[in-house]
């Protein structure tokens, strides 16, 4: 009877135990199947909002704010210069990469693979050391990658040799994990380390400390991990400084975010400790495990030394209650993927939101519709950063290649800098002037422009067009055909390269261009600077240079009212005529009509009637302010919600529209 009764227990308990084991394998399968789709859902949404919000277009076009963003050209040449120096492989790989931001959507694609991997190989990470339930740190790259890109900060070539680093990382712990002898692994060890620091430079560091860790905290072999800390600071020293001759800070910290060449530089700085973050989490996170399993260890024997009630306390505190928290949480995968997913999505979601800069992204915006010339797009994404300086001096040039800089300039906050940005404290911010420069007429300033920019922000395909242009306009063939061989050799920029090297050689002259004749009848001869001379001296040089410079001639009549200048808005009014307007600008008439409210003065405008509508909001202008005593503080609030948008109100409350 016992020993059936010990059969039935026996049998009782397989049953049982292969019932937990099928519960634990299903949840297990589960938990995996529903980490797939939380990826899945993850980078597909992380890609759309890099896509379709970000627009990684705007990180290859610069504005003049990136100015670290890399040139790449086609050919053996430009490939030889990467080959010269450690980390020079990972830089060409960048800077081709790169040059797909030129498209949001592939742009989003590489920076959502790069984000994917640099998570998977953290993922490795802890599976290796055993502690594949701290997944969620995993989510800590794509996290940070998405914010720094948010603030439209440019570290595709840091990341990706970090990315190279961490791959290494997972070679070396799949060959430490088989069974090979000591002197092979410290063999292959050495052999990764050097082909790593060839191919990512600085990053090799990370790659040694995080072996070492491994080595020292997991595998408790000291000696492979102090070797390994000790080729962190040789290899770079004999590869880099004695063999490859760079300089002993290039050769510790290129394609490190400590390099000179980003903390040199103040705008290549900004989000700059988002970077520092990324690289310290690898190793850092298997610091903190590692001591903790020493700690556990510790925990264990000291039980297994004291067998007291005490102990058990302890070990149970200590050890049991973290993994008693896991086992109740994963009895159900569903809710637990349903909280982990959301937690995930707020987590991010709020990291994006405050870390965001909708000014900076509708500067960039801005900036890269005037490139393309895309005028309706330029002004209304303008209305999301209204009082911009630089926007709004954008949004000037926009106006008037749509034809209505004389009808709604006024709608913006102006004052007389936002016509070309002459303010000192714009002097050094070159990248904002030279295309409204070439656009009216004062090439020599462009180019001057153009020339700061080619040496601040290197040869970037913007950059090189315009220069090759300009020379065409001045006949500097040579320098010309400089410009547009290297456009030549970019990705996106060759056609169009290899149209005027051909129409070069077809028509030297560029009688058939009629973009080219256009600049060259506006442009002055004369080399001017806006330092030495005031804008509207140089409007009236361009008008007399060529008296059909619509824009030079509406910028003149613009200044005129910014300047509150009404007596030569007047002497130059009746000019209308010879470019063709339907009708007086509205601005113009309002200027006119403020000119004869105060001098009392009749104006004449031949072929042109005034608006009876305007006639009656000055009356009722002049109304409103007599009503408040002509305090016209008082009358600010009446005033601003009837005619912020006209000249009277501009006329009489100034450039900032303040009361003052």
């Amino acid at each position: 009877m016992l020993n059936l009764q010990q059969k039935l227990s026996k049998w009782l308990f397989i049953l049982q135990s292969h019932k937990q084991y099928k519960h634990n394998a299903k949840n297990t399968a589960d938990l995996r199947i529903g980490w797939q789709i939380q990826n899945l859902i993850f980078f597909t949404l992380f890609y759309l909002y890099l896509w379709l919000y970000v627009d990684l277009r705007l990180i290859y076009h610069g504005g003049g704010i990136i100015t670290n963003f890399p040139v790449f050209y086609k050919g053996w040449t430009f490939f030889q210069t990467f080959l010269s120096y450690p980390g020079g492989l990972v830089g060409y790989v960048s800077a081709f990469l790169s040059q797909l931001f030129y498209y949001s959507w592939s742009g989003a694609l590489i920076v959502t693979v790069q984000a994917w991997m640099l998570s998977a190989c953290m993922a490795y990470l802890l599976k290796a050391v055993n502690v594949s339930r701290l997944r969620g740190i995993c989510y800590i790259f794509p996290l940070f990658v998405l914010i720094s890109y948010t603030r439209y900060n440019y570290f595709f070539t840091t990341m990706t040799a970090l990315l190279a680093a961490l791959t290494f990382v997972f070679l070396y712990f799949k060959i430490s994990l088989s069974r090979i002898s000591p002197t092979w692994r410290t063999a292959i060890f050495l052999l990764l380390s050097v082909v790593l620091y060839y191919l990512a430079g600085g990053s090799f560091l990370v790659f040694a400390v995080i072996c070492a860790i491994y080595e020292l905290l997991f595998r408790n072999r000291w000696k492979t991990g102090l070797f390994n800390l000790l080729t962190a600071a040789v290899i770079p020293y004999v590869i880099g400084l004695i063999i490859f001759r760079v300089s002993i800070v290039d050769a510790y910290s290129n394609l490190l975010p400590f390099s000179w060449k980003i903390l040199y530089y103040e705008t290549r700085r900004r989000g700059v400790m988002i970077i520092y973050f990324l690289f310290l989490i690898p190793p850092l996170t298997l610091f903190v495990l590692g001591f903790w399993q020493i700690l556990l260890k510790r925990l264990h024997r000291l039980k297994e030394q004291n067998n007291t009630e005490t102990d058990e306390k302890l070990q149970v505190k200590s050890s049991n209650l973290i993994v008693r928290i896991f086992d109740w949480y994963g009895r159900s995968p569903k809710f637990r993927w349903i909280v982990e997913s959301s937690l995930l999505l707020i987590v991010t979601g709020s990291a994006v939101f405050v870390s965001h800069n909708e000014n900076l992204r509708t500067q960039l915006k801005v900036d890269y519709f005037a490139y393309h010339k895309m005028w309706p797009e330029l002004i209304e994404t303008a209305r999301n950063s209204p009082t911009n300086r630089f926007v709004v001096h954008l949004v000037n040039r926009a106006l008037y290649h749509t034809g209505r800089l004389g009808f709604e300039m006024f709608s913006w906050p102006q004052d007389p800098d936002s016509l070309f940005l002459t303010n000192p404290a714009y002097r050094w911010l070159y990248w904002r002037n030279f295309d409204a420069y070439l656009d009216i007429g004062l090439v020599n300033m462009a180019e001057n422009d153009l020339a700061e920019c080619l040496e601040g922000l290197g040869d970037r395909p913007m950059i090189l067009q315009r220069l090759a242009l300009i020379n065409i306009v001045k006949s500097n063939f040579d320098s010309a055909q400089i410009y547009l061989n290297a456009l030549n050799k970019t990705i996106f920029h060759g056609k169009w390269a290899r149209k005027y090297l051909k129409l070069l050689e077809t028509d030297p002259n560029c009688s058939s261009d009629k973009y080219i004749q256009h600049l060259r009848s506006i442009s002055l001869n004369k080399d001017y600077c806006t330092q030495s001379i005031p804008t509207y001296t140089m409007l009236v040089l361009l008008l007399e240079k060529n008296n059909q410079n619509r824009m030079a001639f509406e910028y003149l009549m613009a200044w005129y009212m910014l300047e509150r200048h009404l007596g030569n808005l007047i002497k130059n009014i009746d000019r209308i005529k010879d470019f063709g307007y339907p009708r007086v600008p509205t601005h113009f008439e309002e200027a006119c009509l403020v000119y004869v409210a105060g001098t009392g003065q009749r104006i004449r405008i031949s072929g042109y009637r005034a608006s009876d509508s305007l006639r009656q909001q000055i009356d009722d202008f002049g109304r409103i302010l007599r009503d408040y005593g002509s305090d016209k503080r008082a009358a600010y609030n009446e005033m601003v919600s009837k005619y912020r948008d006209t000249y009277f109100f501009y006329f009489l409350y100034g450039p900032s529209g303040t009361t003052e």
